[in-house]
């Protein structure tokens, strides 16, 4: 054979050789390169959705204890009719959806403080009614240790853990 095919037949084998895919080292390197990236990726995606869960808890608590507030302050402009000796805080969390009668109003017009409850997002059960994902804290209760009673003072979280910031969902 001449030189001229030789060096033909050497220059199509390895061009066809370079052409067939990975070589097995290669695909090992791809895989060791993803396997770090998901490393550091997954506990990025665990951290930002945590974030999103906590706010979402700030959201809720901020739209129930200010329509809570709104509801007093109502009370004691005459707008919803005080019970005599209450706190002038509502009996359940219910009662801001459901609406009260506007006692100044000659219609009887509703008054509603909330369009919808919102769900505890750290709760871990989402079967059962959302005013249940509260716990709820009485104004004759203390911060340290709140406690249910005949009226709805304050709502927080029953989840169990401390938040990004360190402080316990209960606290906040």
């Amino acid at each position: 054979m001449s030189k001229t095919l030789l060096a033909w037949q050497s220059a199509a084998h390895r061009s066809r050789r370079s052409t067939r895919g990975f070589s097995l080292i290669e695909l090992l390197i791809v895989i060791a390169i993803m396997a770090v990236l998901a490393g550091i990726g997954l506990p990025l995606a665990e951290l930002s959705h945590q974030r999103a869960k906590e706010d979402e808890l700030r959201r809720s608590l901020r739209e129930i204890r200010s329509a809570l507030d709104d509801y007093k302050r109502l009370v004691d402009q005459g707008r919803i009719v005080a019970v005599a000796g209450a706190s002038g805080y509502p009996s359940r969390l219910e009662v801001l959806v459901e609406g009260v009668t506007d006692a100044k109003s000659p219609q009887g017009a509703q008054l509603f403080l909330l369009r919808r409850l919102p769900r505890d997002p750290l709760a871990s059960v989402d079967t059962v009614d959302p005013a249940q994902t509260w716990g709820l804290r009485s104004y004759a209760s203390t911060a340290d240790d709140p406690r249910p009673g005949s009226d709805v003072y304050d709502v927080y979280s029953r989840a169990q853990g401390n938040g990004l910031n360190g402080v316990a969902y209960r606290k906040w």
